[in-house]
């Protein structure tokens, strides 16, 4: 972890629209919730997905992309290659992220 955050590369995989609710594709800079902690856990880490310009990723699609995490203590320990999250708008759940490298 740095002053700056904790970043990872990882998979980020959002749910249909008939499973999350959400219609818009994400693009840009995307600040969701991110949960590790489980679907009743109101702790939740800010996490930066920044997309790059043109690109979209819709519902039901996957991307991999690089996510910057706001310094937490709670997130020690958390952020390992094949480690899944929640990622949420509010409390609805929206995607899922698999970490697969943590970068220096």
């Amino acid at each position: 972890m740095t002053a700056k955050g904790i970043a990872i590369k990882a998979t980020v995989r959002l749910l249909p629209t008939t499973e999350s609710g959400r219609t818009q594709p994400i693009c840009g800079s995307y600040r969701p919730n991110h949960n590790f902690f489980g679907p009743d856990n109101i702790d939740m880490a800010i996490g930066f997905i920044d997309l790059p310009d043109g690109v979209e990723v819709h519902p039901g699609e996957s991307i991999e992309c690089n996510i910057l995490f706001s310094p937490w203590d709670r997130l020690e320990g958390e952020l390992y290659a094949g480690r899944e999250w929640r990622i949420q708008e509010g409390h609805k759940l929206v995607g899922i992220g698999t970490v697969l490298d943590v970068l220096g």
